[in-house]
């Protein structure tokens, strides 16, 4: 059972400001005279900048009193501070495969039975292969072949598709091309990435076999925001797992795989519940 079509009850405040005396009292207070009840409040300053992050969820009854909000909230906040306040929409997101199926078969299951609060509008893929897997969802299943096209004329033929469903997120759940600077520039802060192992380490190309031959005794996965920079976008989550000399490269695989579906899922659910603020190249999370 999917949640599409419900709409979330409470919402989201997210600001990031200089940091300076008051501010949780500011803003708490703030909407406390416009009758919102706080549910859930979490802050953080950055100890070397001083810049103060702060996530509130709360419930209004009237929403009529949240217009202008942002705009008469900053006036009690210093100059530079950002905010944003989530949409009482779920978020439209659109999955980018391949061929392996893990990654993207566990967000379709954790989608159907309500576990990713999102609208899910389909799945894009350079190769028919997952065709049957989605259709098994009842989700439409677009192929875009990059077979005989140059980089750039495929993905302006992404692009294009994308532009018609206006997601809020892409998620790439292993989708094997490399993203060219101009395409990712278009969608910035926008698109969620699984990388097959724990980064820095072991970038590129074949990760695991990498690991085999540096005789590693961990292996891990990493989510991450997609910069221009291959690899080197804000991350999200991580996790190991420990192996030893035994472990072959096709094991090694096996068991990143279960690695990798779990990070990308919860990193998904991160983006989903507005728990994620990027911050220069890292991020502060609230869980």
């Amino acid at each position: 059972m999917n949640q599409e079509s419900n709409l979330k009850k409470n919402r989201i405040l997210l600001i990031r400001c200089k940091d300076e005396a008051g501010l949780i009292h500011r803003i708490t207070g703030f909407l406390a005279n416009i009758g919102a009840n706080i549910v859930g409040n979490q802050e953080f300053v950055e100890p070397l900048e001083k810049v103060f992050f702060m996530r509130t969820e709360y419930s209004l009854e009237n929403s009529s009193k949240e217009e202008g909000l942002i705009s008469e909230l900053a006036k009690i906040l210093p100059k530079d501070a950002e905010l944003t306040l989530s949409n009482p929409r779920f978020p439209k997101v659109v999955l980018l495969a391949t061929k392996e199926p893990h990654c993207l078969g566990d967000i379709l299951l954790r989608w159907r039975y309500g576990e990713l609060p999102m609208e899910l509008l389909g799945v894009v893929s350079n190769h028919e292969v997952l065709g049957d897997l989605v259709r098994d969802f009842k989700l439409p299943f677009h192929c875009i072949s990059s077979e005989g096209l140059s980089r750039e004329e495929h993905e302006n033929q992404l692009n294009s598709y994308l532009k018609k469903l206006q997601p809020d997120w892409i998620v790439l759940a292993k989708y094997m091309r490399i993203l060219t600077p101009e395409f990712v520039k278009k969608w910035e802060h926008r698109i969620l990435n699984i990388h097959h192992s724990f980064l820095p380490a072991f970038v590129g190309a074949k990760p695991y076999e990498q690991a085999y031959k540096r005789g590693v005794k961990i292996i891990g996965g990493t989510a991450h925001i997609v910069t221009e920079n291959l690899d080197e976008g804000p991350i999200l989550v991580q996790d190991v797992c420990h192996v030893d000399h035994g472990y072959s490269p096709e094991r090694l695989v096996l068991y990143g795989r279960d690695l990798e579906k779990v990070v990308l899922s919860k990193a998904l659910r991160l983006l989903l519940e507005d728990r994620v603020m990027i911050f220069q190249n890292r991020t502060i999370i609230f869980e």
